[in-house]
């Protein structure tokens, strides 16, 4: 067996991916860009070829850097964002573009469906609600508008499928992922082919359903030799991003819970007994007999991603003078502005909203601006609507039975000191940060270890592998200041959403 693991993450904006040994120490990482395309109003599409090229690209980097040998990686595992839906043919390639966690196209399929099957009835098999950003409506979409491509699909993949597919030849369906599928039985963890058929999605286009660590087949000769990996490396099924990410935090036990700061944002609390809320989003766990009660919104470390690159010329402008990133500098002149941004609000609702409100229509708002506001203002109002809509949906979590009392950061998000404090103080939670720009594909990598042997359980994963590496307490003397702030962001919403759907 070698002596390290793979982890390979597609992300909604870039491949990443990263060697780690048995302590979970990188050994090399790297990553490539693709891009999202939105071709109307509520569409958000990728290609799956351009995941796969950015996979090649990622791993050609860590071979050139000569850190690691491609024979020395014992097992490979793999995540990615959710609810896609890969149409392949008999051959395995793909049909279309596959709308991502984004689109919002489906809604009118979704309406239809639930008035003719009953939104109950859907949400107590499923614990999920039937919405757009799900995988079932998108493939009924298919079928409604693309009829051409819907009578070749032979298999409807999620994106960490595929790649498992391009990888070994397998066609798989991971139990974390299958919370896409509303025939999906959320407490047996199995497809309800009864359900499927009243839907009116054929059994034949459902993949079996594996455990997250399974070894579902080893690299291919032709994968092997686009990606340079060794062929007959172990490959394991993978999972949801969030839920990797999750396992890299340290999360195995009830109420254990993951703050997400990448470009989504969120959390996802574990659970041990099943307890679903139609305003959130419910999966399994990649661990297996365990659960997942998670928040996912559109704004996370995007937002931030989209301040500076539409408002930070003369931050990139002055970073090799004053030798910080742009991103340094606008935290910077956050940090300047006092908590709750002397009446600044801002909605972080910038390609609609996902938990709880669920509204494809929201919109971003910043309200409060004068001539008195700043730079350092606005920036400081998007990092607080963002620990809104945490603490949004932590509330929500708690009136569903689930009380997330301390939260393990990761994602890029949490890189930041004063964002992370943020968090704390608005939600009134202690914050740990084990890891930050290289959970996803750690979990990842994680699952391998277990699938592979080289780990007896999870619990010895998590114990060798995740470190702590600072802490943050709540700020009590703010508290005032952020609930204000969060009256404001809940009430803004309230009142504008009507004119939302509008305009």
């Amino acid at each position: 067996m070698g002596s390290y693991l793979l982890g390979i993450d597609l992300g909604t904006s870039a491949c990443k991916a990263a060697v780690f040994d048995r302590e979970g120490n990188v050994i090399a990482a790297s990553n490539a860009d693709y891009p999202v395309y939105y071709p109307r109003q509520g569409w958000a599409e990728q290609d799956p070829q351009e995941w796969w090229t950015g996979v090649c690209c990622a791993l050609q980097k860590i071979w050139d850097s000569g850190k690691v040998r491609p024979q020395e990686i014992a097992g490979i595992g793999v995540d990615g964002q959710s609810w896609s839906a890969v149409a392949i043919d008999r051959s395995g390639r793909s049909l279309c573009p596959t709308p991502i966690w984004m689109d919002f196209r489906a809604q009118e399929i979704c309406d239809k469906v639930n008035r003719r099957i009953g939104k109950e009835r859907i949400f107590e098999l499923a614990g999920n609600a039937m919405l757009p950003s799900y995988t079932t409506p998108k493939v009924l979409w298919y079928e409604e508008n693309l009829p051409e491509v819907y009578s070749r699909i032979d298999k409807i993949l999620q994106c960490n499928g595929y790649l498992v597919y391009r990888l070994t030849g397998e066609i798989t369906q991971d139990i974390c992922q299958s919370y896409g599928w509303h025939c999906f039985d959320m407490r047996k963890g199995r497809w309800d082919l009864e359900m499927a058929r009243e839907i009116g999605i054929p059994e034949k286009l459902l993949p079996d359903i594996v455990n997250c660590d399974t070894v579902v087949g080893s690299v291919s000769a032709e994968a092997a030799a686009q990606t340079g990996l060794s062929q007959g490396t172990p490959v394991v099924a993978g999972g949801l991003d969030a839920a990797c990410g999750t396992l890299a935090a340290g999360v195995l036990h009830e109420g254990e819970t993951q703050e997400q700061g990448g470009q989504a944002g969120g959390m996802s609390i574990c659970l041990e007994q099943y307890r679903a809320d139609p305003r959130l989003i419910m999966s399994f766990h990649v661990i297996p007999g365990k659960w997942l009660l998670q928040g996912g919104t559109v704004g996370g470390g995007s937002v931030m991603r989209w301040f500076e690159h539409e408002f930070a010329d003369y931050e990139r402008s002055r970073t090799a003078q004053c030798g910080k990133s742009s991103l340094d500098q606008l935290n910077e002149l956050a940090a300047a502005v006092p908590p709750g941004c002397e009446g600044l609000t801002f909605l972080p609702y910038l390609s609609g909203e996902r938990t709880p409100i669920w509204d494809p229509d929201a919109k971003g708002v910043f309200y409060g601006l004068s001539f008195a506001k700043t730079k350092g203002h606005l920036v400081r109002a998007c990092m607080e609507g963002v620990a809104y809509a945490l603490r949004h949906n932590l509330e929500v979590a708690r009136e569903a039975g689930a009380d997330a009392r301390v939260l393990r950061a990761v994602g890029g998000s949490s890189n930041s000191l004063l964002w992370t404090q943020m968090k704390s103080d608005v939600t009134g939670c202690p914050v740990i940060v084990p890891s930050s720009d290289t959970a996803t594909t750690m979990g990842a990598a994680l699952l391998a270890g277990v699938g592979c042997g080289m780990y007896k359980d999870y619990e010895e994963a998590v114990g060798l592998t995740v470190k702590q590496t600072r802490s943050h307490e709540p700020d009590h003397t703010v508290k005032e200041a952020y609930d204000r702030g969060y009256e404001a962001y809940r009430a803004l919403y309230e009142t504008l959403k009507d004119y939302m759907k509008k305009y």
